[in-house]
């Protein structure tokens, strides 16, 4: 495997597409054993897809794409203003919550920073928000956010870990809703630093709230309908997913009466690109893990940790640190397929739940896109705000900090997050 994870680095600077990059590394591993018939790789390859939990996000792909066309965002953030527009650094902390309000929609770090940067972007330009930090708060509020339900991550996690998806719902939702506390906190005392105005004069009244709160409904209500559905058994995770499609599209087409057939073919078009990239990668990480477990590589990665250290905490911390330098050139999707299957085994022996374990790669994997030298989140903000990456960076810093002492914190406290998984699944 030594050869196989050479080859891929190597491809991965010179740039070739990273489906590719790690088909061909993993062919490598077949080519240094000629006992393994070479057909192998295109059956397993075929295996890897032919898993029914993998529906799932193919649904929750396009249910994301038909929420931001069907209305349901702009209502979210009439709602998030009314909320917390009369804060200090009003639309940073409208910015934070409008994050988490979508969190449970699109499932996408990614399609939240493209979102929230239309949205949001040139409104905090204007009242003077320095582009740095502008790209910061959009930045880290997707980042902080994608546990919440159903994030396309904890699918890929839960299939390719054989986790319960359930129970890594529930226990994202809690540290989603955790993270996006701290941010509004950080996001209080950074305003007072930059002194930034509140994006309303006033306090919204009571009555103006469940106004918006009502014609948002069909939305917030949305991640309570996955765990209940998952809880009570009505529906596997699969089975959610074309539920949930289904809600998105009688709420877009006779509630909000903004899903019509141009949009509908405009969702299905983004839809089949975002598939086709992610259901590529999966086939191919299939052939690069071949040789994980004919070479012993977690047996092997477990004995270098626990030689280093016995303490627990430090142990997951040393993963975490790997986990973030995975994030810096690679996609997170890529890292959790890549990573999971050796982690797991070893965060068992170190005492830690799965689901547990499921919640920080996902958050540590997503904060890669926003860290050089490959963050695609980052050069996504770069684009939409025109800013400069080095004043992004220093911006960034509290943010990035925040979030690795969240996970930290989570690591001493486990049950912070693990409780409500605990008192739904047992």
């Amino acid at each position: 495997m030594v050869l196989v994870v050479i080859l891929l680095f190597i491809f991965l600077i010179i740039r070739m597409p990273v489906g590719f990059a790690i088909g061909i590394s993993g062919v490598a591993f077949f080519l240094q054993h000629p006992e393994l018939p070479i057909t192998t790789t295109v059956q397993v390859a075929l295996n890897q897809t032919q898993n029914l939990n993998l529906l799932a996000i193919p649904l929750f792909i396009f249910v994301g794409s038909l929420m931001n066309l069907s209305g349901i965002t702009s209502r979210l953030l009439s709602l998030s203003m009314l909320l917390v527009g009369h804060m200090k650094g009003g639309l940073a902390q409208v910015s934070v919550v409008l994050a988490a309000l979508m969190g449970g929609i699109s499932g996408s770090a990614n399609a939240d920073i493209a979102m929230l940067s239309r949205i949001l972007g040139p409104d905090m330009e204007k009242q003077g928000y320095p582009k740095g930090y502008t790209g910061a708060i959009i930045g880290y509020s997707s980042v902080a956010v994608v546990t919440i339900p159903p994030g396309i991550s904890l699918i890929l996690y839960g299939t390719i870990g054989n986790v319960s998806i359930g129970r890594l719902f529930s226990a994202g939702l809690i540290a989603g809703i955790y993270m996006t506390i701290f941010l509004m906190i950080l996001v209080w005392m950074t305003s007072k630093v930059y002194n930034l105005s509140p994006a309303r004069s006033s306090r919204a009244g009571l009555k103006d709230i469940l106004l918006s709160l009502k014609e948002s409904i069909w939305a917030i209500m949305f991640p309570i309908l996955l765990l209940v559905g998952i809880r009570f058994g009505l529906f596997t995770t699969t089975e959610i997913g074309a539920i949930a499609c289904a809600y998105v599209l009688l709420v877009g087409v006779f509630v909000y009466k903004e899903i019509n057939f141009k949009t509908l073919m405009n969702a299905i078009n983004e839809t089949v690109i975002s598939i086709g990239v992610i259901m590529f990668m999966i086939a191919m990480s299939a052939i690069f893990g071949y040789g994980i477990p004919i070479d012993k590589v977690p047996q092997m990665i477990t004995e270098l940790i626990t030689g280093i250290t016995s303490n627990s905490f430090i142990g997951l911390a040393i993963i975490v640190l790997i986990l973030i330098i995975f994030g810096m050139f690679m996609d997170g999707s890529i890292i959790i397929i890549l990573l999971a299957p050796i982690l797991i085994p070893i965060t068992k022996e170190f005492g830690y739940d799965p689901v547990f374990f499921g919640i920080v790669v996902t958050i540590i994997v997503t904060i890669g896109i926003l860290t050089p030298p490959v963050g695609i989140g980052m050069y996504t903000l770069k684009t939409m705000l025109n800013m400069n990456l080095n004043h992004f960076l220093k911006a960034s810093t509290p943010f990035f900090l925040l979030i690795i002492a969240f996970v930290l914190l989570m690591t001493l406290f486990p049950e912070v997050v693990l409780f409500l998984p605990d008192m739904l699944y047992g």
